[in-house]
């Protein structure tokens, strides 16, 4: 089993809570406010049809806000307080969705949502946060969800996981052992807890252990041989995740599960890829599509303004790298003034760049950019974003994707150490999990780091959030330049 069943068995548990609540609600309102003996079960097509509606928005809500992350709520109210955040950003898109379709119910008084914000969230602290965690847990003991954990490593972090673990047993993992490619089979580390492979051996020990989930816990490893290790565990098809200072951006801009006290990365792949890939390129093309119709206005607009205001070409034309290497013409608004030949010195400054140790991080100079050769119009347009436009037709072309990690030069290329070679195993895009996280705000090997995240997570709904997260980036000029 990949994904334990919690997640389920909190879903299935909110979905009851909340048609509770709304048919409750919609009882008193009745009763109360309409006069209606018998309120209760005067539900309507058209409010069964929202009940339906709400209850699916209400989810992805919760899901958005890691609200199914067993690991993230250590205390009740905790989860209460997302809880009710998640209620009322809920509750508003509900309002707003039936002003439009003019559902009486919603849209004729303030009184039915009062009453079934207050009864959604009582019953989510009385059923969900207390009665339902409690069985969950005793589930837990009973080894129904339990999670059987083999740790990779043998450090520090290791040994303090696999303590916590003991010592605060009551998230339903068991640690099997240790693995290790240092220490001999059969070595001692913690309690009964002994090193039962090393790491080359991990596919026959899956054939003779039974476990689902493996944390990578090496406190002194370089990238490449970490995500050599990452590759090996995954193939196994189990949960994977790492805790690594290597990863420390994750943790700081994005998000981290906890055993307890000590972040952890979840990296485990989610989707099928073959049918992604097939769903990710209609929606591309359609997305793409719609965009150009929508801002063609703006593109001649631009265009002309750029033709006006400096001497050379309205799109600017350059050989990116793309998706397994493959070369193609990359465009955009031209905005710069035209040159010969390459900017050799902005490419001595980026391999600089690249190669330096802790380079730049957090001093907003992640981007190598010579100021000078910016146009007038180019200053606005790189600020907010606009000179990335034309990147749709490339979308159109299938060069690249609406979603995913950033297309690099030639050079850059010729320059990455194996491992950030990795960014390049899934389409570019016009925009990523890093432009919408920490743009301009970290050094190089964390945006990488970003980007192999998103990797490793990329499912259609992370594409969703990522494009809507898209526009207050380039509406509010967040480290453009």
């Amino acid at each position: 089993m990949k994904y334990p069943g919690y997640k389920y068995f909190y879903a299935v548990t909110d979905f009851l809570i909340l048609s509770l609540s709304f048919v409750l609600s919609n009882g008193l309102y009745n009763i109360f406010y309409l006069s209606k003996p018998f309120g209760i079960f005067n539900l309507s097509g058209e409010e069964f049809a929202l009940l339906i509606a709400s209850n699916i928005v209400f989810i992805l809500i919760f899901q958005y806000f890691h609200l199914y992350k067993i690991n993230v709520f250590l205390t009740r109210s905790a989860q209460m307080i997302t809880i009710i955040k998640s209620m009322l950003y809920g509750v508003f898109f509900i309002i707003v969705i039936s002003f439009f379709l003019k559902i009486p119910i919603i849209s004729d008084s303030r009184l039915f949502i009062a009453i079934y914000f207050l009864m959604a969230s009582a019953l989510m602290f009385l059923i969900r946060v207390m009665l339902v965690s409690y069985i969950y847990k005793k589930l837990l003991g009973n080894n129904l969800f339990r999670r059987s954990v083999v740790i990779v490593g043998t450090g520090k972090t290791a040994l303090i996981l696999a303590q916590k673990i003991s010592f605060e047993d009551s998230i339903g993992v068991k640690v099997v052992g240790f693995v290790d490619d240092i220490l001999p089979r059969g070595s001692r580390i913690f309690k009964n807890l002994k090193v039962i492979s090393g790491i080359n051996e991990l596919e026959s020990l899956k054939e003779k252990i039974s476990f689902n989930e493996i944390v990578v816990c090496l406190d002194r490893v370089d990238h490449d041989h970490l995500l050599k290790i990452i590759d090996r565990c995954m193939k196994l098809n189990v949960n994977v995740k790492v805790a690594s200072g290597l990863f420390g951006i994750i943790q700081e801009k994005i998000f981290s599960e906890q055993y307890h006290d000590i972040p952890v990365i979840d990296i485990s792949n989610k989707i099928h890829f073959g049918l992604y890939a097939i769903f990710k390129r209609i929606f591309d093309f359609f997305g793409a599509l719609t965009g150009i119709l929508i801002f063609s206005p703006f593109f001649i607009v631009i265009g002309l303004i750029i033709k006006l205001s400096s001497k050379g070409p309205v799109i600017f034309r350059q050989v990116r790298i793309g998706k397994d290497g493959k070369k193609f013409d990359f465009y955009k608004f031209r905005s710069m003034k035209v040159i010969e030949g390459e900017d050799h010195e902005r490419a001595v400054d980026m391999i600089k760049f690249m190669k330096a140790k802790g380079n730049g991080s957090g001093n907003g100079n992640v981007k190598i950019i010579n100021e000078s050769r910016i146009t007038g119009i180019g200053k606005f347009l790189r600020k907010y974003s606009l000179d990335e436009m034309p990147q749709l037709f490339n979308v159109i072309r299938g060069d690249m994707s609406l979603v995913g990690p950033r297309p690099c030069l030639p050079y850059e290329y010729e320059n990455y150490d194996t491992w950030q070679k990795r960014r390049l195993s899934v389409l570019p895009g016009c925009t990523g999990l890093w432009q919408v996280t920490a743009r301009s705000e970290v050094n190089f090997n964390d945006s990488v780091i970003i980007d192999l995240y998103y990797i490793s997570n990329i499912s259609p709904w992370l594409d969703l959030q990522l494009i809507l997260k898209t526009v207050p980036v380039m509406l509010f000029a967040r480290g453009g330049k």
